[in-house]
C-alpha cells in the first residue's frame, strides 16, 4: 500500500518555505498598504485588565487550523502571514514507538491524516483516561512509518480540497526552525503514554536543551509537578489545563471543578491555566451568555495568567455574539470588567485584529473609512426583519441607512416587508390559510399582502430569517416572533426621529403587477407618504429610491431630490459599456451581489471581475449586497470572519456601501484603529488576494471549472414603461386572473420595447502554490 504514495518528507524543515517570499503577496493587487509587523493602527496601546497588563496573548492550535490541515507547515506559515508578530504557536505533542515527537492533534491519527488509507488494518483499541478508544495510534508507529503518512483536516465541515497537498508530519524542532516569536507544547496524555513505556517528561526535558519552549500546558497534575522544578518560569511557563468540569484529573483523582476550587494550589506548581471558555462566561440551554464566574479575577488574585479555549470563527457560537467571532473575543477581553491573558484559537487572524484593531475603541470612535452601511430589512440578523425592533437595533448599532421595501395592502397602506408574500415573513400560513392565492406572476401560491387590509396585516407575527437552515445557524431564536410590523409612514417617522442616520432607502418591487393587476398606486402611495413626513422640506437625511425594473427608476427620473438606486438581480461577470451608459440614463448609483464582484467556485473565490471598475468608471458609486455574519455566506477565502470580508471589498475595491442584516459589525469594522493609517496597515487589516487560495490545491482536488458569470447588458436593462394604474379586482376574482407570466422574476419583462431607454450606440499564496505544486 505504501509503495504506491509519493513519499512525504517528513520531519524535515527543508519543506518550508522563507517566509520573505510570501509577505509581498499579501496584499490585493495595487492596494498602498504594508504589512507592517505593528500591532494595531497607531496611538498609544492601551492599558489592558490583564496579569501582566499586557495586550493578550494569541495562540494558534496547530497553526491557521481552521483552514488547512492542523500542524501542517502551511498552517503555521499562514499564522505568521496573517496574524499578530508576537502569535505562539501550539503544538500537541505526541510519541511514535521510536520516541520520536510529533505535533498531531489527537493521540488517535484517524482524522488528522491518512493513516488509515496507508496502513489498512493496523488499529488497535486503548484504554485513555478510562474510555477504550478504538484507532491509530502515533506509539503503534516509528517515525520511517510514520514518513509516508500525510496531514488531512480533521474537521469535516470545513475544505478538505488541501488534503491532496500530502503536507507531512512535523516535529516540534521542524515548528520552531519556523522561528515564531512563541512555542507551546501541549501535552495531553502522559499518563497514556507512559503506561505504554513512553516518557513525555524524558522527551520535554531533552527538547528543551535544543529549543526555546514558551510555554508547556497538560491537563495532569502529576506530569507539571515533575518537571517544574527544571524550568525557569521567565523563560518557559507551565499552564495547567482543565478538561472537563466534572472529568477527573487522573493523579488527584479529584474533578477539575473541584480543583477550580484551589487555585493556590496549581499555583505552587504552574504560573497559568488553560480552561474552556465556558469556564468564563457560562452558557444556559438555549446558547445564551450567563453572567460571568469570577475565575480570570480569582486567578488573578492568585498570580495565575489564564488563557481561554475552544474559540472557532466556524462554530455555532452564542447567540449574543450575532455570528460575529470578533464580538466574542471581545467579550473575553474588553468588557470592563477582565481580561484574559490569552486565547487559543483555529483562526488567529481574527484574535489578531480583536485585540489590536478593535479593542478599546471606545464609544465616540470615528469612522475611518467612507462607506455607507445600508441594512437589509433592518437589523434583520438580530430580529425579525422591517419590524420596529429590527430598524430600532438597526438604528442603535449605528447604520447610516435603514431601508424599507415596500408592500401595500389591499385598502392601498403602503408597509415595509421583504416580501410580497407573507408566508416568507410571518406566521400567516398558520392563521390565514383560507386567504391563500395562486399568483403566477408572483411564482405561484402564497398570502399577499394586497390579499388583506393593513388591520390584518399589522395582527399578524414576524418571522425572523433564518438563511443558512443546513448549517444549523439558527439567528436570535428567543426573538423569533419579536416585534410589529411597520407602515411606510411609521418607518418615515423613526428615521427622522433617529438623529443618527444619513438616510433612507425605499425598495419598490412588483409595481408593474401591483399597478395593472391590483389597481394600486405604489409609487404614488410612497411619494404621498415622504411627502405627508416633510422629507420633501428637508435635507438632512437622503431619499434612495431602489428597484430592479428600470422603468419603475425611469418613472422617477425627474425627483431631483431622489437618489435612484438600480439593483442588477443578476449575477454578473462584467458589464457591457451599453448598458453602464444605460444605467447612466436613468439611475445615480448601483448595487450588484457580492458574488459579481468575486466569483466563487466550490467556495473558493476564483477572481476579482471588473464591475466595479467600470461602473466607478463611469461615476456611478457601486453598494455590494448582501454582508452577513455567519461563516457560512463567505468564501474560504475569508477565513469564516465577516470583518476580512468587509475589508477585503471596503479597502480592495472601493466600493461606496456595503448592504447588511448585521449593521453593527461594518459600523465597528469602520471604526477600528487599524485604519488609521490606510498606507501602513497590519497583515490581519490587509485584502486577500483574490484567486490565491484557490491556487494552493493541488490539481487532483480542483473544483471543476466554471463558465464565467454573463456579463450585464441592454437587454437585461431595457423594459417597456410601466402600465397605467388599473380598476382594483372585485372581491370574487382570485388574484392572477387573466395575467401572464413574464419571464423575469421582477413582475415586468425585460427586453420589451424599451423606447425611453437611451441606446450607448449613439499576494499571499504565489509562492507558496508554486513550491506545492
Amino acid at each position: 500500500m505504501t509503495g504506491c504514495r509519493r513519499k512525504s518528507p517528513a520531519m524535515s524543515a527543508s519543506m518550508l518555505l522563507p517566509l520573505g517570499l510570501l509577505l509581498p503577496l499579501l496584499i490585493l493587487h495595487s492596494f498602498p498598504a504594508s504589512v507592517s509587523a505593528q500591532r494595531g493602527g497607531s496611538g498609544s496601546a492601551p492599558r489592558w485588565q490583564t496579569l501582566s497588563g499586557n495586550s493578550p496573548i494569541v495562540v494558534a492550535r496547530g497553526g491557521f487550523s481552521g483552514l488547512v490541515p492542523d500542524s501542517s507547515s502551511a498552517a503555521y506559515q499562514l499564522t505568521q502571514l496573517t496574524s499578530a508578530p508576537d502569535a505562539v504557536f501550539w503544538c500537541d505533542l505526541q510519541l511514535s514507538k521510536d520516541s520520536f515527537g510529533l505535533c498531531l492533534p489527537d493521540v488517535k491519527l484517524d482524522n488528522s491524516t491518512d493513516i488509515a488509507q496507508v496502513y489498512q488494518g493496523r488499529q488497535n483499541t486503548y484504554a485513555v483516561n478510562g474510555v477504550r478508544q478504538t484507532g491509530w495510534f502515533a506509539m503503534d508507529f516509528n517515525s520511517t512509518d510514520l514518513s509516508t503518512v500525510a496531514l488531512a483536516q480533521g474537521v469535516f465541515s470545513r475544505s478538505q480540497k488541501f488534503d491532496s497537498n500530502l503536507f507531512p508530519i512535523l516535529t516540534p524542532d521542524d515548528v520552531t526552525a519556523l522561528k515564531p516569536a512563541g512555542f507551546w507544547l501541549n501535552i495531553q496524555h502522559d499518563a497514556f503514554y507512559a503506561q505504554h513505556n513512553l516518557s513525555m517528561r524524558a522527551y520535554v526535558l531533552a527538547a528543551s536543551r535544543r529549543m526555546v519552549i514558551n510555554y508547556i500546558s497538560s491537563p495532569e497534575v502529576g506530569f507539571l509537578t515533575s518537571i517544574s522544578s527544571r524550568f525557569n518560569p521567565r523563560i518557559t511557563k507551565l499552564f495547567f489545563r482543565f478538561n472537563g468540569f466534572d472529568d477527573v484529573e487522573p493523579s488527584t483523582n479529584q474533578t477539575y471543578g473541584s480543583l477550580r476550587s484551589n487555585l493556590t494550589f496549581i499555583k505552587t506548581f504552574a504560573s497559568g491555566i488553560l480552561v474552556p471558555k465556558t469556564y468564563i462566561w457560562p452558557l444556559d440551554a438555549s446558547n445564551y451568555l450567563q453572567p460571568s464566574t469570577s475565575l480570570v479575577l480569582d486567578a488573578h488574585k492568585a498570580g495565575l495568567e489564564v488563557v481561554a479555549t475552544d474559540f472557532y470563527n466556524d462554530a455555532v457560537l452564542s447567540y449574543n455574539y450575532s455570528y460575529d467571532p470578533v464580538s466574542e473575543y471581545l467579550q473575553f477581553v474588553n468588557n470592563g470588567q477582565f481580561s484574559v491573558d490569552g486565547v487559543l484559537s483555529d483562526f488567529p487572524i481574527t484574535p489578531s485584529a480583536a485585540f489590536n484593531c478593535f479593542a478599546h475603541m471606545g464609544q465616540n470612535a470615528s469612522d475611518k473609512v467612507n462607506t455607507l452601511v445600508i441594512t437589509k430589512n433592518g437589523a434583520s440578523g438580530d430580529y425579525p426583519g422591517c419590524t420596529n425592533l429590527a430598524y430600532q437595533k438597526a438604528i442603535s448599532d449605528g447604520a447610516d441607512v435603514i431601508d424599507c421595501p415596500i408592500q401595500i395592502s389591499q385598502d392601498g397602506v403602503a408597509f415595509c416587508q421583504s416580501s410580497i408574500n407573507l408566508i416568507d415573513t410571518t406566521t400567516a400560513a398558520e392563521t390565514l390559510t383560507s386567504l391563500s392565492s395562486n399568483v403566477p406572476e408572483l411564482k405561484g401560491d402564497g398570502i399577499y399582502t394586497f390579499s388583506l387590509n393593513w388591520s390584518q396585516i399589522q395582527d399578524l407575527t414576524p418571522v425572523i430569517s433564518n438563511p443558512f437552515p443546513s448549517y444549523q445557524l439558527v439567528r436570535n431564536p428567543k426573538e423569533r416572533n419579536a416585534g410589529k410590523l411597520v407602515s411606510l409612514a411609521d418607518f418615515l417617522g423613526m428615521a427622522k426621529d433617529a438623529g443618527s442616520l444619513s438616510g433612507v432607502l425605499i425598495n419598490i418591487e412588483n409595481a408593474a403587477y401591483l399597478m395593472e393587476k391590483q389597481g394600486l398606486a405604489v409609487l404614488d402611495a410612497v411619494e404621498t407618504e415622504l411627502t405627508k413626513a416633510g422629507y420633501d422640506n428637508q435635507t438632512a437625511l437622503k431619499i434612495m429610491v431602489q428597484s430592479t425594473n428600470s422603468s419603475v427608476l425611469m418613472k422617477l427620473k425627474d425627483k431631483k431630490q431622489y437618489e435612484l438606486v438600480y439593483a442588477v438581480d443578476e449575477t454578473i461577470g462584467s458589464a457591457d459599456p451599453s448598458a453602464v451608459s444605460d444605467i447612466k440614463n436613468f439611475a445615480h448609483s448601483v448595487v450588484i451581489s457580492k458574488e459579481s464582484v468575486f466569483p466563487e467556485n466550490d467556495a473558493f473565490v476564483t477572481r476579482m471581475t471588473d464591475v466595479i471598475t467600470k461602473l466607478q468608471k463611469a461615476d456611478l458609486p457601486v453598494y455590494v449586497q448582501t454582508f452577513s455574519n455567519e461563516f457560512a455566506s463567505q468564501p474560504w477565502d475569508f477565513f469564516a470572519d465577516i470583518n476580512v470580508e468587509l475589508n477585503t471589498y471596503i479597502l480592495g475595491t472601493n466600493i461606496s456601501g456595503v448592504v447588511t442584516d448585521f449593521p453593527e459589525t461594518p459600523n465597528r469594522y469602520k471604526k477600528n484603529r487599524c485604519l488609521a493609517n490606510l498606507d501602513n496597515v497590519p497583515p490581519y487589516m490587509a485584502p486577500v488576494q483574490a484567486g490565491s487560495l484557490l491556487g494552493l490545491v493541488q490539481t487532483p482536488s480542483l473544483p471543476p471549472a466554471q463558465a464565467p458569470n454573463p456579463p450585464l447588458t441592454e437587454n437585461d436593462i431595457a423594459e417597456a414603461p410601466l402600465p397605467p394604474v388599473g380598476t382594483r379586482p372585485t372581491a370574487d376574482s382570485p388574484p392572477g386572473a387573466g395575467a401572464t407570466p413574464p419571464p423575469s422574476p421582477s413582475g415586468q419583462p425585460k427586453g420589451a420595447a424599451a423606447g425611453f431607454v437611451v441606446s450607448s450606440v449613439a499576494i499571499l499564496f504565489t509562492a507558496l502554490s508554486l513550491l506545492l505544486h
